[in-house]
């Protein structure tokens, strides 16, 4: 054999000795880490702590076994990641700094085909930071951010012009907000995300996929500002009661597609303005929009939107908008409604006279937002039951379903992720 093969054959494996035996004590986990770059690129730690912080500069697989702890120095970025073709796996991260401006994180990454799996993040500002970094894969990931205000924690996931990354099967709790910025088609499925202030946070970033994941006990759901050809499927969005809350926002959205969510006990259960384009639309079906304060809320001019098969069950108010525009120049075909007043005599599952929803004194509060206060007072109350009565002024019309469905059959509910079962 070589002399410069043994030497390295050697290296390799007191390296592999000294990481399976397991550090006595705390022992810095840079050395490690360069000397397996240096060899065989793979290195298996022992149970145990190892001190951070940590730079990885090359291709390398770390592989925790769910037992090695990365323990930072409470500054900066414990992990970092300036390479390609990197795996961190089974690792405990702990001790970021506390800095929002350097963004200090659990794992920091800017390289490419990167993958982060089965790590937990606990003590950590930021959770896992994708900067300029294409298509990586975040899998089975447990983050939670330090922090009792929602407000003073870091992102459990942030996402800044990353492109083509999947974010799957993670579990987010106890963080800020999961934010993705000028990033383009990613896919962001079978996520847990539950008390943290919005659920996920979107700004133009185009051409992505949400679809399965549950966000539960966050301020806000899913809000997605700027953005076209986004696809929002299949995902339960539960008790977002934040007083802005909403379990899905659209703003400024084009060319999107909701089908198929549940949106339960939220403060609005969806709300959007309406398609910046006259041909792009924003097409809402199969949803089931149950048990909140306003299950839709539509603001701004009317039109570009379409809304298909939906279940409207037990809200406050099952739509509201402001009384802008023409109300014909929305689409509703085929919604159930649990208030239709209608009868289907001919049994063909649609109801025979089309459900139309009036404004009749909440025109008050929804064309004067400072009287909201008193929307539920007994007075308003009563002038709504006299409008109804006998009309004393034009009501204004919200909607005309056409054929609203009789018959809309129990609800399935989405496949959730296996983290959330």
């Amino acid at each position: 054999m070589p002399p410069s093969l043994f030497r390295r054959a050697v290296r390799s494996a007191v390296l592999t000795a000294l990481a399976l035996a397991g550090p006595l004590c705390a022992q810095p986990l840079q050395p490690l880490v360069d000397a397996a770059l240096a060899s065989t690129g793979v290195l298996v730690l022992a149970p145990g702590t190892y001190e951070g912080p940590v730079r990885i500069g090359g291709a390398l697989i770390v592989d925790g076994g769910g037992a090695a702890v990365v323990q930072g120095d409470g500054r900066g970025t414990v992990i970092r990641v300036d390479a390609s073709d990197v795996v961190l796996r089974g690792l405990i991260v702990r001790g970021s700094g506390d800095s929002h401006d350097r963004i200090d994180a659990g794992i920091y990454v800017e390289g490419h085909r990167n993958r982060i799996e089965h790590n937990r993040l606990d003590d950590v500002l930021f959770g896992i930071v994708l900067q300029q970094s294409n298509d990586n894969q975040v899998l089975g990931n447990h983050v939670r951010s330090r922090g009792e205000d929602s407000a003073d924690r870091g992102d459990g996931l942030r996402l800044w012009y990353a492109h083509d990354n999947r974010i799957d099967g993670n579990v987010f709790e106890h963080v800020r907000d999961i934010t993705v910025t000028n990033s383009l088609r990613n896919r962001i499925t079978g996520n847990v995300i539950r008390d943290s202030r919005r659920a996920m946070n979107f700004l133009f970033s185009s051409r992505s996929l949400v679809e399965g994941n549950l966000a539960e006990h966050n301020a806000t759901g899913i809000v997605v500002i700027n953005s076209s050809g986004f696809i929002l499927r299949h995902n339960r969005v539960l008790h977002a009661m934040h007083v802005s809350g909403a379990g899905i926002a659209l703003k400024e959205t084009t060319a999107a597609l909701v089908e198929g969510n549940e949106l339960v006990h939220c403060a609005v259960g969806l709300m959007a303005d309406s398609s910046s384009h006259p041909v792009s639309r924003v097409f809402l079906h199969n949803n089931r929009i149950a048990h909140n304060v306003t299950g839709i809320n539509f603001y701004g001019e009317r039109g570009g939107r379409i809304m298909i098969g939906n279940r409207f069950e037990h809200n406050l108010w099952n739509v509201t908008a402001t009384n802008a525009g023409n109300p014909d120049a929305e689409s509703w075909i085929g919604n159930s409604w649990d208030d239709y007043q209608g009868f289907d005599l001919d049994r063909d599952g649609t109801g025979d006279v089309p459900y139309e929803l009036y404004l009749f004194a909440d025109r008050i509060w929804m064309e004067s937002p400072e009287t909201t206060f008193f929307r539920n007072a007994p007075l308003m109350e009563i002038i709504d039951f006299l409008e109804r009565l006998a009309p004393f002024a034009n009501p204004a019309l919200i909607l005309r379903d056409p054929e609203p469905n009789m018959n809309p059959g129990p609800w399935v509910p989405p496949a959730l992720p296996v983290t959330a079962r």
